[in-house]
C-alpha cells in the first residue's frame, strides 16, 4: 500500500485499492507520467516510456539537455509554458525580465504518511494509518521558482489526490499567470467525456462528448462552480457501463472559477487537467512568499461507472467532510420558502410548525423574510438583526415556541450578498465587489460583498454569531443567489486586482472555517440557487446540500440521478413539494414525490397548513417509513439500475455496508402504449447469500443481479415501487 519508489528505475508506484498509479523520473530531470489503472503487481514498467511514445524519428534528441529534446513528444507530469511544448501547460509563470517560460527539473522526493494539510483551502485528509503522500521537489533555478508537487494515495480506495504549491526562492517578484491543481498524460485518450451541465432548475444533467482530436474542456467564469458546469468528470471508453469497464473520475476541492477537461493531439493522446481557471487570474509572488493550488481527486474504477462513484461517495463522506454530522442521522426539515414566501409571521410559523410535528416532521427551517426590513427581494441583505415586524418575539421567542413542540429550529441566511437598500451598503458602499467609474450590476437587487477584505470576512463572522448564539438554533441554510461581475475590489492595489477571484474564495473558506468550528452542534446546508456551488470544497464544510430549486419529482430524477455519479446522497437534500409544483406547475401524486425523495435526504418544502387531514397521515407515514430506513439510504451504497437519460424509467438501489439488507427503487414517469413487463437487474449483492422482502419473497442474489427483480407492474403515468431486502441467515431459510 501507499507509495513505493523503485530505484533502479527511478520510478514510483502508488498504489492502494485496486489502482496503480506509476511515474519515472526521466533521466534525473522530468516527472514522467507512465500509468494510472487497474493495479499491477509489477510496476516495473519503463520500458512503456522508453518505447517510442510518438514516431521514432521524432526522438532524436533522448537526453534533457540535448537541443534536439521536444517537449512536446513526453507524457509530462506538470507541463509548463514557453518551451517546445505546445499542448495546454499546467502552470505559467512570468520572470523578472518579463518572459513567460519555465522549465522545472526534478531536485528530490519525501515519502510522508497521511495527507498533508493545504493552507487556506479545504481538501480530502487521511490519518496516517489510511493514506501516504509523495512529495516530488522541482525547481527552475533561472527563475528562483521552487514547485512542490503532492500525490497523496487512499490504501482502500486507490483513490489520489493531487495538488501544488509554487514558492518564490529568488530575490525578485515572480507572477503566476495559470496554475492547475493537477496534469497527466495518457498515452491513449479514452473514448468518451462524461460532464454534468445544465442551469437553474436543471442542474448536473449528464452530457457525453467523444474526445475527438483538439481540447474539450468545461469551465466557470461566475466566480462559483456555477450550475453550468460542475467541477467533475469522467473519461470512459465505448464498452463502459454502470457495472463494467474503465472509468476514470477527476473532481476538484474548490468552489470558484475552474477549468477542466483533455486535449487530445494528432496521435490520440491525451492531457487531462483541472484547476483554477486562467482567465483574469494572477497571483504576485514576492521573494518567500508561496501560492498554493486546489486539491485534485482522482478516482478510478475497473467496475465501471458506479464504481468509480462508489470511491467518490466513501472518500467524500469519509475523509471530506470532518464535522460532528459525518455519521450523526440527518433530521428531516420542513422549509418555509414554498409555504408562505415573504408572508411570514410569527403565528403561521407557528401553526405550521404544529402541523409539522404531528406529521412526525423534526425540523421547522425559517426562510427568507425574518431579517432586517425584508418584505420582498429588494432590500436588507447584509442586514444581520430581526426583523420586528415580523417577529416580535424574536428569534429565541420562536425557537422557543417551536421547541416545545417537538422540533428543532433552523435559519436561512445569504451573508455573501448586500441589498443596496440596507444599513450595510448605505454604511459600506465600498465592500461590494465592483470597478470603479462602472456601472454595479445586480441580479435579485443584490451586489456580491468582498470577500477579500479581512475587515468584510469579520463583519459576517460577527454579525452571524450573533445570529447564531442569540438563539437555540440548529441548522442553518446558506444560500447564494447571484454571480460575480464587475470583479473589481477597493481593498487591492492596481497590480493585484486579478487575485480578487480566488482571494474571494480564500476569504469565504476564513468564514465557514470559523463559523462552522464555532457552532460545531449546527448543521450547515449549502445552496446556491440551488446547485450553483455543489463542489467538494463546499462539502468540506456542509454535510449537505441543496442541489436544486426544482423540487419537482419528475425533473429530481435526471438531477438526483446526474448527482450521484461524483456527489453522495446523503449530501443531497430532497424535499417533497406541492403539486401542482411551483417550477413547472406539473402535478404528480404524493406517494410518487416521496419515493423519489426517500433514497436522500428527505424534507418537505410546502404548506401543511392547506392540506386535508388525509394528506397529513400520508405524511406522517412517509415519514415513519423513511426513519425506519434512514440508517441504511444515508450510510449505504447507491448504485444506480436504470437511467432516466434513456428513456422513461429510472431505477436505483442502496445496500448497507455490511450487506446485510438493501432498498431498491423504480419510476416509471410517463405512460407508453403496450410496454413491456420488465425485470430490473440488481448490483452489489452476494451470488449466494438469500434474500426476502417485506412481502415474503424470496430470491438469490445471483437471481437478482442476473435475471432481475420482477416489477409489480401498474398501469398510468408517476408510477414508483420501493422493495426493502433483508439477507436471511441459514437457519432462516425457508424448508430449514
Amino acid at each position: 500500500m501507499g507509495v513505493c519508489f523503485l530505484e533502479k528505475e527511478n520510478l514510483f508506484h502508488l498504489c492502494g485499492g485496486d489502482v496503480s498509479y506509476i511515474l519515472k523520473i526521466y533521466r534525473d530531470a522530468f516527472p514522467m507520467h507512465l500509468y494510472w489503472g487497474k493495479r499491477l503487481s509489477d510496476p516495473a514498467i519503463s520500458w512503456y516510456l522508453e518505447a517510442p511514445y510518438r514516431r521514432k524519428k521524432l526522438l532524436e534528441g533522448t537526453e534533457p539537455d540535448d537541443p534536439m529534446f521536444l517537449h512536446e513528444y513526453w507524457p509530462f507530469e506538470y507541463p509548463g509554458y514557453g518551451l517546445s511544448d505546445y499542448r495546454p501547460a499546467a502552470f505559467e509563470v512570468v520572470g523578472q525580465d518579463g518572459c513567460c517560460a519555465c522549465e522545472l527539473r526534478y531536485r528530490g522526493y519525501e515519502i510522508i504518511d497521511g495527507s498533508v494539510a493545504l493552507p487556506g483551502l479545504p481538501s480530502v485528509w487521511a490519518r496516517e494509518d489510511q493514506a501516504q503522500t509523495l512529495k516530488l521537489l522541482l525547481s527552475d533555478e533561472l527563475l528562483g521558482l521552487q514547485v512542490e508537487l503532492y500525490y497523496t494515495v487512499f490504501e482502500h480506495s486507490g483513490a489520489i489526490t493531487r495538488h501544488t504549491v509554487f514558492r518564490n526562492q529568488g530575490g525578485g517578484k515572480l507572477k503566476l499567470k495559470k496554475a492547475l491543481s493537477m496534469s497527466l498524460d495518457m498515452k491513449h485518450a479514452p473514448a468518451r467525456m462524461i460532464q454534468l451541465s445544465g442551469t437553474a432548475l436543471r442542474e448536473h444533467w449528464i452530457e457525453q462528448r467523444e474526445l475527438g482530436i483538439g481540447e474539450t474542456y468545461l469551465e466557470s467564469t461566475r466566480g462559483i462552480s456555477s450550475h453550468q458546469q460542475n467541477p467533475f468528470f469522467a473519461l470512459v471508453e465505448h464498452q463502459t457501463t454502470e457495472t463494467g469497464g474503465d472509468a476514470y473520475g477527476v473532481s476538484l476541492v474548490y468552489s470558484g472559477n475552474f477549468l477542466a477537461g483533455v486535449s487530445c493531439d494528432m496521435y490520440r493522446s491525451a492531457r487531462v487537467q483541472i484547476g483554477i481557471h486562467p482567465t483574469n487570474f494572477g497571483w504576485q509572488l514576492d521573494a518567500g512568499e508561496q501560492f498554493c493550488t486546489p486539491q485534485a481527486v482522482l478516482c478510478y474504477s475497473p467496475k465501471g461507472l458506479n464504481g468509480m462513484s462508489e470511491k467518490f461517495h466513501d472518500l467524500f463522506c469519509n475523509q471530506l467532510y470532518r464535522g460532528r454530522w459525518k455519521d450523526r442521522p440527518r433530521p428531516i426539515v420542513l422549509n418555509t420558502w414554498e409555504a408562505f414566501y415573504f408572508g411570514l409571521d410569527h403565528q403561521r410559523v407557528l401553526e405550521l410548525a404544529g402541523r409539522a410535528a404531528k406529521a412526525g416532521i423534526e425540523m421547522l427551517v425559517l426562510d427568507d423574510g425574518w431579517f432586517g426590513h425584508r418584505n420582498d427581494d429588494t432590500s436588507s441583505l447584509g442586514d444581520w438583526f430581526e426583523n420586528k415586524e415580523t417577529l416580535p418575539r424574536g428569534l429565541k421567542g420562536l425557537a422557543g415556541e417551536i421547541n416545545a413542540l417537538g422540533l428543532q429550529f433552523g435559519l436561512w441566511v445569504e451573508p455573501e450578498m448586500v441589498s443596496p437598500d440596507s444599513e450595510l451598503y448605505r454604511s459600506h458602499p465600498d465592500w461590494c465587489i465592483h470597478i470603479n467609474g462602472r456601472k454595479r450590476s445586480q441580479w435579485r437587487h443584490q451586489l456580491c460583498l468582498d470577500l477579500s477584505r479581512t475587515e468584510v470576512q469579520d463583519y459576517l463572522i460577527d454579525s452571524l454569531s450573533r445570529v447564531l448564539s442569540g438563539a437555540n438554533i440548529a441548522y442553518v441554510k446558506w444560500d447564494c443567489n447571484r454571480r460575480i461581475s464587475e470583479p473589481g475590489s477597493d481593498g487591492l492595489p492596481p497590480e493585484r486586482q486579478d487575485e480578487l477571484l480566488h482571494r474571494y474564495v480564500l476569504g469565504l473558506y476564513r468564514v465557514l472555517e470559523t463559523l462552522t468550528s464555532r457552532f460545531p452542534e449546527v448543521l450547515f446546508e449549502n445552496c446556491a440557487s440551488g446547485g450553483a456551488r455543489m463542489d467538494a470544497g463546499m462539502m468540506y464544510y456542509f454535510p449537505q446540500t441543496w442541489v436544486s430549486d426544482n423540487s419537482d419529482a419528475v425533473c429530481r430524477l435526471r438531477i438526483q440521478y446526474g448527482t450521484s455519479l461524483c456527489y453522495p446522497p446523503v449530501m443531497t437534500t430532497a424535499h417533497i413539494s406541492a403539486s401542482p409544483n411551483h417550477q413547472v406547475l406539473r402535478q404528480t401524486p404524493l406517494d410518487f414525490r416521496a419515493a423519489v425523495a426517500y433514497p436522500f435526504n428527505l424534507g418537505y418544502e410546502l404548506n401543511l397548513c392547506a392540506m386535508s387531514d388525509g394528506e397529513l397521515q400520508q405524511i406522517a407515514e412517509q415519514t415513519a417509513l423513511y426513519k425506519q430506513i434512514r440508517p441504511l439510504v444515508q450510510q449505504g451504497k447507491f448504485y444506480r439500475l436504470l437511467s432516466p437519460f434513456a428513456g422513461n424509467q429510472t431505477a436505483w438501489m442502496t445496500v448497507s455496508q455490511d450487506g446485510s439488507e438493501f432498498a431498491v427503487w423504480y419510476y416509471k414517469d410517463f405512460c407508453q402504449p403496450e410496454e413491456a413487463y420488465i425485470n430490473v437487474r440488481l448490483t452489489g449483492l452476494e451470488q449466494t447469500a438469500r434474500y426476502q422482502d417485506e412481502d415474503g419473497s424470496c430470491y438469490t442474489g445471483e437471481m437478482l443481479m442476473n435475471l432481475g427483480l420482477p416489477l409489480r407492474w401498474k398501469n398510468g403515468d408517476y408510477f414508483s415501487q420501493m422493495w426493502h431486502f433483508k439477507r436471511l441467515q441459514e437457519e432462516a431459510l425457508p424448508g430449514r
